[in-house]
């Protein structure tokens, strides 16, 4: 019989949006995705994270939908496969998942990838980069926080999944909805005691209309990283 953890999980996989949503636990677009199996190592790294974290998390960090340089492939929010594979610079896989290295679940080969780099390492994030980074910078464990999307999944242009797009106001609903869940199984786990951070405007309003207190952070997007750790820092120094 499956846990909570994986009732939770197998709930996002569920989710069926429109054509312009996509799903990292359930979705496989063949020009993008290395196997048919992709779905399932996203599942299962999204599974190992939540794991290691569940009973001693102290923050949760919620920004507002999955990029395709990040959670699309990593299956893990606000988390780029360069992180997983042990291409980056500051967060190494042991940082993320208790059991090594993560799988790579882009293709290296896909005709759709910009560069080289890309084809080489997997994908980048600019704002997992920032995100990551400041808790390293507050010596705060990075088992000691859940980083997370108001609209768990990813919204792209029509017939470009290698964009983002704003999620509507209906799919921020919906995406809230998931949150109180994966807020309700962190306080089964180990109590209601998170300090929470929504990162960017539409995280910060969604949150605030369900009620939930939130430190509201600048987005680290467009010029926003140094007032991001700024505010984070002042937000966990309270």
């Amino acid at each position: 019989m499956k846990d909570s953890i994986s009732r939770f999980i197998d709930k996002l996989a569920a989710y069926e949006g429109s054509d312009t949503v996509f799903n990292p636990w359930r979705d496989y677009d063949p020009a993008l995705d290395v196997s048919q199996a992709a779905p399932q190592w996203r599942w299962e790294q999204l599974e190992s994270y939540l794991r290691a974290r569940l009973k001693q998390s102290r923050y949760l960090i919620v920004a507002e939908a999955v990029g395709y340089q990040g959670g699309r492939f990593s299956g893990i929010a606000i988390t780029c496969e360069r992180m997983l594979l042990g291409f980056h610079n500051d967060v190494k896989p042991a940082m993320i998942l208790p059991d090594g290295i993560g799988k790579r679940t882009s293709r290296a080969d896909s005709p759709l990838l910009l560069n080289n780099k890309q084809r080489l390492e997997g994908f980048n994030e600019p704002t997992d980069t920032v995100v990551w980074s400041a808790l390293l910078e507050n010596n705060i464990s990075t088992y000691d926080a859940i980083l997370w999307n108001i609209f768990p999944f990813h919204p792209h242009v029509a017939n470009q999944p290698l964009t983002n797009r704003t999620p509507t106001e209906t799919e921020i609903v919906i995406g809230g909805q998931f949150t109180e869940d994966l807020m309700a199984l962190i306080e089964a786990y180990n109590g209601d005691r998170q300090i929470i951070c929504a990162v960017g405007r539409k995280s910060a309003d969604i949150l605030a209309r369900q009620g939930i207190v939130a430190h509201a952070l600048r987005h680290p997007a467009n010029g926003g990283a140094k007032q991001y750790r700024e505010q984070f820092k002042a937000a966990i120094e309270r």
